[in-house]
């Protein structure tokens, strides 16, 4: 045998091992009647009144409905043409959108933010010129996670007025050094458009994506809903009690960031053209090299060791431009959640397999990410595993850890203490640089606070001991009971009003209120 063909033989024995070994996926399937059943049992366990999800598998919708009821107490029903907020699945529109304006050669990922938006500024003068909007898209600014997000929640501030007000967040990472998701900074992306085409990101979204994608349902405001709208209710739904609809909150002023409201019948369109490498009925939409892009790891983010044991087949998880990403039993899953007022969304892709679904409910819970796993691992005959009891077992743990926590607190307390001054020397208005004022009134011998660019923020105080004062906002289902601090000086003025209402989305403690001489 010569040199020659010796090669050739080694060759061909290399790349059927590489063929043979490279996929370990066993199974290309869903079994779509077990899955049915499994959605109508996790929707009774987490007590949801609605649901919708589609699934798409190469270009074909093969899964599309509706569960439940629309609103608690009546009895339109869930379709799969029902509108619900998607929230932050939004941002992977925010994220194509500039991909778009790339391809036009009208920005690069890489420009600076204030070649655009001269008024940007941050927390340091080094951050406020190197800031790109790759950086911006990406969430390594340096916040925390969800920092500045009470500046926009429910405020009558601007979208102009919420990134001028971001030069007062103080951050918790050097900059690009870590993840720290940021609403504000996608609302400053979202901006760009404007500032480069003219026209507003509402208008662009709509040009570039729900026409050519025919998601005529869709809309990026609630001021766009219709009488006539197929329309999800939101939902607060506390532990062993009835749904109890409220009422939407508009976000226009971060829509970049999160104020889509779609249905699964459009979102499949989306989907089927995420996975077309951006291309619909053959009409290309996205190109191929800027979702490779925005699909790509911009920056990391840490696996725990709880983590790693509860998915041993999962070796990084990372986010890239608008998208979260990780792998998962040999598969990259592309995937992004939105959580709005009583709503919680999921979008999954996985490229790999032509594969695509969408998961809208209509109340707070986790069984979109659980039925994410519980999908994912029937697809891949990765075994049968009740994601949906095992995340309401975390969200159960989770309210017994805050029982505690006010338990403990609640015996700790000297109800015996008084405050130090008769309630008229707490009130006057307080001042957050951040966010704004904070007025504190006596009405009816009671103090009651307002949050003044939250309207629908007003709070009232009872004495919990010496110069604290719990507080309840009024009719906001979504935030528990806090607490509120009053500093006094050594003369014995208040200085300082510290507000502290435990919850996963506002750092209230961020509020940095002093008071304001009379």
């Amino acid at each position: 045998m010569n040199l020659k063909n010796n090669m050739l033989i080694q060759a061909i024995v290399l790349s059927l091992f590489i063929v043979t070994t490279s996929f370990p996926v066993k199974s290309q399937s869903i079994d779509l009647k077990k899955l049915d059943k499994y959605i109508k049992s996790a929707q009774k366990q987490w007590n949801i009144p609605g649901l919708a999800i589609a699934i798409v598998k190469n270009d074909q919708v093969i899964f599309s409905k509706g569960y439940g009821i629309k609103e608690y107490g009546k009895k339109d029903k869930v379709t799969d043409k029902s509108l619900f907020a998607i929230a932050s699945n939004t941002k992977a529109f925010t994220a194509a959108a500039l991909s778009i304006l790339v391809d036009e050669g009208k920005i690069n990922w890489d420009d600076p933010v204030r070649k655009y938006l001269p008024y940007f500024q941050l927390y340091n003068p080094y951050v406020s010129e190197n800031m790109t909007i790759r950086d911006l898209l990406c969430h390594r600014a340096g916040f925390a996670t969800f920092a500045g997000d009470l500046v926009w929640y429910g405020t009558t501030y601007s979208r102009k007025e919420i990134i001028e007000r971001a030069r007062y967040i103080k951050p918790t990472y050097g900059f690009r050094a870590h993840y720290g998701y940021s609403n504000i900074m996608f609302l400053t992306a979202g901006e760009i458009i404007p500032a480069v085409t003219g026209k507003s990101w509402d208008e662009f979204i709509k040009e570039k994506f729900f026409e050519p994608l025919k998601m005529n349902s869709t809309n990026t405001s609630i001021r766009d809903f219709s009488k006539n709208d197929d329309i999800a209710q939101p939902h607060h739904v506390a532990p062993g009690k009835d749904p109890v609809p409220i009422n939407y909150v508009n976000w226009d002023n971060i829509a970049p960031a999160g104020a889509i409201n779609s249905c699964v019948s459009d979102l499949s369109n989306w989907i089927r053209m995420q996975l077309n490498n951006g291309k619909f009925e053959g009409k290309q939409i996205l190109s191929e090299q800027q979702i490779r892009i925005m699909r790509s790891p911009q920056i990391m983010k840490t696996l725990s060791k709880w983590s790693a044991e509860t998915w041993p087949s999962k070796h990084f998880s990372a986010y890239g431009l608008g998208w979260d990403l990780f792998d998962y039993h040999g598969r990259k899953i592309i995937n992004h959640g939105g959580g709005a007022d009583g709503m919680i969304s999921k979008t999954v892709l996985v490229p790999e397999e032509n594969l695509g679904f969408v998961i809208l409910t209509n109340s707070i819970n986790y069984l979109p990410t659980a039925l994410m796993y519980y999908i994912l691992d029937d697809y891949f005959n990765a075994g049968e595993k009740d994601w949906s009891s095992v995340y309401y077992g975390f969200y159960t743990s989770g309210i017994k850890r805050e029982n505690e926590r006010r338990t403990k607190a609640e015996a700790e307390r000297n109800k015996n203490s008084k405050p130090s001054l008769a309630l008229q020397g707490y009130t006057g208005t307080y001042r957050s640089d951040l966010y704004g004022d904070v007025d504190v009134k006596l009405e009816n011998g009671k103090l009651v606070v307002y949050f003044v660019p939250t309207p629908m923020f007003v709070g009232d105080l009872a004495h919990w001991q010496y110069n604290t004062f719990s507080i309840k906002l009024r009719k906001i289902y979504s935030l528990p009971q806090g607490t509120v601090n009053f500093v006094l000086n050594d003369k014995g003025k208040v200085t300082q009003m510290e507000i502290d209402i435990p919850n996963p989305d506002f750092d209230f403690t961020e509020l940095k209120l002093f008071k304001i001489e009379d």
